[in-house]
């Protein structure tokens, strides 16, 4: 059976593309609060610490090797930070400059991130973008040079108030600086089936678009400029970061408050970035709501790919789970676990995401599959609300942040600040 990524043009997978790297991004925006609520904001500050600290070094050396890049340069640490989660395209409008092969610098014209945590206050702005981003960006970039530093020129709180861009950092890689050390938690994520499953990208007889990377840094970069199956091959790839970057919160609450608080968080963060992407998923492909869509919206869905992690099958009103890496773990820190302990409540948001009538239920799987649900549509009553765990997550701007026409992002205006 063709697989539904496969069936989509390269112009509809480039704009996947940009909806999976901001479906990752979000991941944060559904957990945290939770953690928040139960725990403060310290322990928010620390499990996002040492969730992206563990998690964008290993997806980033994913990706190097999935699109054929090399290299320890400057140019080549922006080439990870353009694929990752955590800097999704336009909602965090990166803006690159490479001076040489030591030196660079990056501003964010734009920051989604920023216009969601401003509004809550400065302690909060400070936490995100002092204590967080210190740590987190120069693991990003010791991924590629242990010897890479990043360092602000300025950054929020922003005075004056309105400024742009909101922030400017230099990068420098000094060969006499003493090297970063792995971050543990990236150590023992790097041992995981999801950093080691392995995803085919399908040859191509008459390829248009980039087969790779392997080129000088494109400050510019738009998606639209790989092939077809190489576009395959990021988007999956993007899917399997949501994955290891969820494996690593849930880790980093275990270790802190044990593994029940980790599963209760873990699956109501599930709940809200499944919600809230699928009903972006459903903009993106113009969905009015039935069994057809809902089902289009659950093949596509990033918390079900990729198909080589994640054994899922979709078709007719049934979703399956079969046996695959995300259920051999070896614990239960994965999303997909968590969906065989009964957290029906993820398949159910996307579905009412997609069509308020819809209803979701267990059923007996088939074969060897480990887990199955129906789908149904029954039109009485006037819809189910969204749940708390979609409202909470719909509080990023990120949820209804509407992509704008590729243009050149070296030379494009910022965006006005909100």
């Amino acid at each position: 059976m063709t697989d539904a990524l496969q069936a989509l043009s390269r112009e509809e997978l480039a704009a996947l593309g940009r909806e999976y790297l901001l479906a990752g991004h979000l991941i944060d925006r559904a957990g945290m609060p939770f953690l928040l609520a139960e725990f403060g904001r310290d322990a928010m500050r620390d499990v996002a610490i040492e969730e992206w600290m563990s998690a964008s070094p290993v997806y980033t050396k994913r990706m190097r090797r999935a699109l054929g890049w090399e290299g320890d340069d400057v140019g080549t640490i922006f080439k990870g930070m353009q694929f990752d989660i955590g800097a999704p395209h336009q909602f965090m409008d990166f803006r690159y400059r490479v001076h040489d092969a030591t030196h660079g610098e990056f501003s964010l014209a734009w920051c989604g991130a920023l216009m969601d945590v401003e509004p809550i206050g400065e302690e909060f702005v400070v936490t995100m973008c002092h204590h967080i981003e210190d740590p987190t960006f120069d693991a990003t970039a010791s991924a590629t040079n242990p010897r890479a530093r990043m360092r602000p020129v300025h950054r929020p709180p922003r005075v004056p108030q309105g400024r742009v861009p909101h922030c400017n950092w230099t990068v420098e890689i000094d060969p006499k600086a003493e090297p970063l050390k792995e971050p543990e938690g990236a150590r023992w994520l790097a041992t995981s089936r999801a950093a080691n499953v392995e995803l085919r990208t399908e040859p191509e007889t008459t390829p248009a678009g980039d087969l790779d990377y392997a080129g000088p840094m494109d400050p510019d970069l738009q998606l639209e400029r790989f092939s077809h199956a190489t576009l395959v091959r990021i988007c999956d790839e993007v899917c399997l970061q949501g994955h290891l970057l969820a494996r690593s919160f849930l880790r980093a609450v275990e270790r802190r408050f044990g593994t029940d608080a980790a599963l209760r968080i873990g699956a109501r963060q599930l709940t809200g970035v499944a919600g809230v992407i699928a009903k972006r998923l459903g903009r993106l492909l113009g969905t009015t709501g039935g069994i057809h869509d809902v089902m289009r919206v659950l093949e596509l869905h990033p918390s079900l790919r990729p198909r080589a992690y994640v054994n899922a099958v979709v078709g007719g009103d049934r979703v399956e789970i079969g046996p695959c890496d995300a259920l051999d773990e070896g614990d239960e820190l994965t999303w997909i676990a968590l969906l065989l302990r009964g957290e029906t409540t993820a398949i159910r948001s996307i579905a009412q995401a997609i069509d308020p009538h819809a209803t979701c239920e267990p059923v007996r799987p088939h074969k060897q599959a480990r887990a199955a649900w129906s789908v149904r549509i029954e039109k009485k009553g006037p819809g189910a609300d969204d749940s708390d765990e979609v409202r909470v997550t719909s509080f990023s701007k990120g949820a209804g942040f509407v992509f704008q026409p590729k243009e050149g992002m070296s030379t494009a205006p910022a965006k006005k600040a909100e």
